[in-house]
């Protein structure tokens, strides 16, 4: 094996056990800020591999690096009028006594002096910013990526700037070919003389700044003459051609052929440009409503990786991809014949957009996620301020163990999905370069 790709695994693996890290320290910092007592904090799971014990806490690294967790006690209350700090039987009931089984659980390590430091006792606002802290700090990290990403290395970008790679003649989009034969005519753009190199700065008097702003009103124009403003070796020129209509793939969806479009014959260049903070948070912005698009339709994406996995179909581009995938990914990146830079672009990109889909993922408001916490804190507001209001007295805690059937199920689900993607993974992975 390439020991670039086994670099690249291991740098990524390094990457995301960092995230994780962050995450669950987003939520012990709150938690102890609250007083909340925190036994344990963990990056990864199984046997551990390392800890040390730092006042009331263990901190340490498991050897399974797919996520991590704090155990803050008290995460479930007692049930009416039970003594928080004594145990009682389980009742006989296979759902009640799942609910029992785990109520035991959390109050066994509270010990005496703890009734005010167990995490259900703590105020509603509280408890949605504690188990907000993880994904918050996810999103942070995918700014942070992101913005190394645009703003300080930037990303790759067609700029309206004649490539070494055009064409001098009209090939028929209808032939597939990149090689001019006898007999082609020359484009517009050879008969008036553009040359590689040249950046086309304005069009019939009208001002190009991106490749975008050259397609549109190239295409819109039709047939007919033109005149093409450009920058060689620093110096402006205009250039008169003469436009020839002719079929083109759409720019933005090449399945569809446009027809008798604008057309000069002239292909860009592609540079890295950087983009402003303004243009990252718009990034972010319509990358998270993708990202919660894909969750939305989490349940038949699914079903295409497992078309993909045990028929061997192709991996859906926009699909799921699990840990193991994208470690993949990050060793392809490294031993790929891309350069230097690309490959770090590459890179950061992938840990960006996986701390935006863990943090999206948190989110969903189901336990045991994160976001079935928050949406507990949030019922438990909405009850007390409602009281408030109808002078009635204060109601008690949300009690989220009554949901503990559902949440069993659902972890099941996960796990089975986590299996799935590790097996598509493996097998009939998802390839991010060629």
């Amino acid at each position: 094996m390439d020991w670039l790709y086994v670099a690249g695994l291991v740098i990524f693996l390094i990457g995301l056990m960092a995230s994780i890290a962050l995450h669950e320290l987003g939520h012990l910092v709150p938690a102890k800020r609250f007083g909340v007592r925190v036994t344990q904090y963990m990056v990864g799971f199984g046997p551990t591999a390392w800890s040390i014990r730092r006042g009331e806490t263990e901190y340490g690294i498991k050897w399974i690096p797919l996520g991590g967790y704090i155990r803050m006690i008290g995460m479930l209350p007692p049930r009416p009028g039970d003594d928080p700090t004594k145990l009682r039987g389980a009742s006989t009931g296979p759902f009640q006594g799942l609910i029992d089984a785990a109520r035991q659980a959390a109050l066994e390590e509270v010990r005496p002096g703890d009734e005010e430091r167990v995490f259900y006792r703590k105020k509603w606002w509280q408890k949605i910013i504690v188990m907000s802290g993880g994904p918050l700090m996810n999103f942070v990290l995918a700014f942070v990526f992101f913005s190394i990403l645009l703003v300080g290395i930037g990303v790759p970008t067609l700029a309206p700037i004649v490539s070494p790679q055009t064409n001098t003649c009209v090939i028929p989009v209808a032939e597939k070919r990149a090689d001019c034969r006898p007999g082609d005519q020359p484009t517009p753009a050879a008969k008036a003389g553009m040359k590689p190199g040249d950046r086309i700065v304005s069009f019939n008097g009208r001002p190009i700044a991106s490749w975008e702003d050259a397609t549109r009103l190239i295409r819109a124009h039709g047939p007919g003459a033109a005149q093409i403003g450009v920058v060689r070796d620093g110096k402006p020129l205009t250039l008169p051609a003469t436009l020839i209509a002719q079929d083109r793939p759409k720019p933005d969806d090449p399945a569809i052929i446009e027809k008798n479009v604008g057309f000069l014959g002239v292909l860009p260049t592609e540079v890295i440009q950087r983009q402003s903070m303004g243009q990252v948070v718009g990034y972010m912005g319509e990358l998270t409503g993708r990202v919660a698009l894909s969750l939305f339709h989490l349940p038949e994406k699914m079903v295409g990786v497992w078309n993909a996995a045990f028929s061997g179909a192709e991996r859906d581009p926009e699909g799921p991809v699990g840990i193991v995938g994208a470690g993949r990914m990050g060793g392809e990146i490294l031993a790929s014949d891309l350069t230097g830079e690309k490959k770090i672009i590459f890179f950061v990109n992938l840990l960006a957009g996986f701390n935006l889909a863990i943090g999206m993922f948190n989110l969903i408001p189901l336990l045991p996620l994160d976001g079935g916490h928050i949406a507990g804190g949030l019922w438990e507001g909405i009850k007390r301020a409602y009281a408030k209001i109808m002078r009635r007295p204060e109601p008690g805690y949300v009690d989220i163990a009554k949901v503990l059937p559902l949440t069993y199920a659902l972890a099941i689900m996960m796990i089975i999905m986590a299996g799935l993607l590790l097996y598509a993974d493996l097998f009939n992975p998802l390839r991010l370069t060629g």
